[in-house]
């Protein structure tokens, strides 16, 4: 049996997340189902993540155990032929029967991206946001991001359950602007459920003036979600990297 790594990217605008379910179009089933014409045999993959319905990767990591010795170029051609054209494999490599897509992980990187033209662009995934960006300010408030906190009010109130805390630490956090577009870039050892799109939406509130730097302190303080931002829609949201 061979542990094979694959990378993956894809535009999520059509599906119900990356994770399989029942009757809904998923990243996951899609690639299993392709496997499964491949190979002929049921193929169960392991992503590095869960991602919300809408949510994009550029770079998204999963691993497989199968019996096919076909050579791992040959895989990736196949599949590529057999997926949907909004969901490409970027690369496969066997990698050590103990690699576990999701458990191995130390780290991922979100993109959240602003289209902050005057126009939507209607061939590109991205938040339409056309006010303008205090890009400085922005860059200072997403600095108290920075660290290991509790990040239970930037938390979709179902994640809080679902896991066993909701201290996090993030790693780094940046703000870029290029060509009428706002990246804005965290980095950290995990996430919680609509975690990147409500920091995102914090750091809106704050260029509009709805909130405060006190209003972040004190969220992390209380756990309140009434103290953090809006929930920003998955159109803006890419997986951009994992850390190994």
């Amino acid at each position: 049996m061979r542990n094979l790594k694959f990378i993956t990217a894809f535009n999520g605008a059509g599906y119900h997340g990356f994770q399989r379910q029942p009757e809904l179009p998923t990243i996951q089933g899609e690639i299993e189902s392709a496997l499964h014409k491949i190979l002929n045999q049921s193929v169960s993959i392991t992503g590095c993540s869960r991602t919300d319905a809408g949510v994009h990767a550029r770079s998204f990591c999963f691993n497989a155990s199968v019996e096919s010795n076909i050579p791992e170029e040959n895989l990736v051609r196949a599949l590529n032929t057999q997926l949907p054209s909004d969901i490409v494999i970027l690369s496969c490599e066997e990698t050590d029967g103990n690699f576990n897509a999701r458990f191995s992980a130390k780290g991922k990187e979100y993109v959240y991206l602003v289209n902050n033209k005057k126009q939507r662009d209607v061939f590109l995934q991205a938040y339409h946001y056309p006010y303008a960006l205090n890009l400085e300010l922005l860059q200072e408030t997403a600095q108290l991001f920075v660290g290991e906190h509790d990040f239970a009010a930037f938390c979709r109130s179902e994640g809080r359950e679902a896991v066993n805390s909701t201290v996090r630490e993030i790693f780094s956090f940046d703000v870029k602007e290029s060509g009428g577009f706002a990246e804005l870039i965290v980095r950290g050892n995990g996430f919680l459920y609509n975690m990147v799109r409500i920091m995102a939406g914090t750091l809106i509130y704050i260029n509009e003036g709805k909130l405060s730097v006190g209003d972040i302190l004190q969220a992390f303080e209380t756990g309140s979600r009434e103290k953090a931002g809006k929930t920003l829609p998955p159109c803006g949201l890419y997986l951009n990297r994992v850390f190994y």
